[in-house]
C-alpha cells in the first residue's frame, strides 16, 4: 500500500532522511517492545512505584516530552547516560539482513542520513543486523541534539545546521506522523511507514494515527518497495 496525498514529489531531492527504529524495520518485529520493557522497568526502579505506575508514567511523558528520556531529566532529573546504557541492552535478533532495502539506498541519489531518537550505539546495532551501515553517510542521535528529541522544532534545526542539509532538496521518512509535521512545514518531502498490516504490532493507538494529516505527504507499509520505485 502507498498512496500519495501532495504534488511533493522525489525529482529535486538530494538528500535523504530516515528515522531509525520502525522505519528502516517493519513494525511487526517489535524490536522497540524490548526496549519499551526496558524503559518501564528503569522508571519503576527510578521512582520506586509499581510496574503499573511506572507504564503510566512512561507513556505520559512519552507523549508530552517527545520521549520518556526527557520527561524523566526534566521531572526527575536523571541522567541520560544512565537511560540509554539500560533501555537499549537489548536482543537485536529478530533483525534479519535486508540486502534489497540495502541496494535501493544505496541508488538513491545524493546523502543518506539518519535522524531518531535512540543513541548512535544502537543506530550502529541495528544497521549492522540489517546489513546497513555501510549506505549512511552520517547519523545524528539524540546525543547530538542536545538531549532534545523530535518533534521539537529546534532539534530539526540542529539536524539542518550541523548537516547542511537543504529541507527544500530532502525527503523525510518515519513512522511517527508527529515527527514529519516541522519537516514538511521547512519544505521537506515527507514519508510515514505504516505497519503493513499483516502481523500485530505492539504500538499505542496514537503512534498509528496521522495518515491523513496534511503535513504527511506519501504513505507507505513497504519501504522497500517504495524506495525501489523511486530509481
Amino acid at each position: 500500500m502507498t498512496t500519495s496525498r501532495t504534488s511533493r514529489g522525489f525529482d529535486h531531492v538530494d538528500t535523504w532522511v530516515f528515522d531509525l527504529d520502525n522505519t528502516l524495520y517493519p513494525h511487526h518485529v517489535n524490536l522497540w517492545q524490548q526496549v519499551d520493557a526496558r524503559i518501564g522497568e528503569f522508571v519503576a526502579d527510578f521512582l520506586k512505584v509499581s510496574a503499573e505506575e511506572a507504564r503510566r508514567i512512561q507513556k505520559d511523558y512519552y507523549r508530552r516530552y517527545g520521549t520518556t528520556m526527557r520527561g524523566m531529566m526534566t521531572e526527575h532529573g536523571i541522567s541520560a547516560d544512565d537511560f540509554l546504557s539500560y533501555v537499549h541492552k537489548i536482543d537485536h535478533s529478530p533483525l534479519e539482513p535486508n540486502p534489497a532495502m540495502g541496494a535501493a539506498i544505496a541508488r538513491l541519489p545524493g546523502r543518506k542520513l539518519i535522524l531518531t531518537n535512540g543513541s548512535v550505539d544502537h543506530v550502529d546495532a541495528v544497521l549492522e543486523r540489517l546489513g546497513l551501515s555501510a549506505h549512511f553517510d552520517a547519523v545524528f542521535d539524540i546525543i547530538a541534539a542536545e538531549l532534545e528529541p523530535k518533534p521539537a522544532p529546534q532539534t530539526y534545526r540542529r539536524f539542518l545546521s550541523l548537516h547542511g542539509v537543504d529541507p527544500a532538496r530532502s525527503a523525510m521518512f518515519e513512522d511517527l506522523a508527529r515527527n514529519l509535521e516541522v519537516p514538511h512545514r521547512l519544505g521537506m518531502t515527507t514519508v510515514l511507514v505504516v505497519p503493513d498490516g499483516t502481523r500485530e504490532v505492539v504500538r499505542e493507538d496514537w503512534e498509528l494515527e496521522g495518515h491523513d494529516a496534511g503535513h504527511v505527504d506519501h504513505v507507505t507499509d513497504d519501504l522497500t518497495g517504495f524506495l525501489q520505485r523511486l530509481i
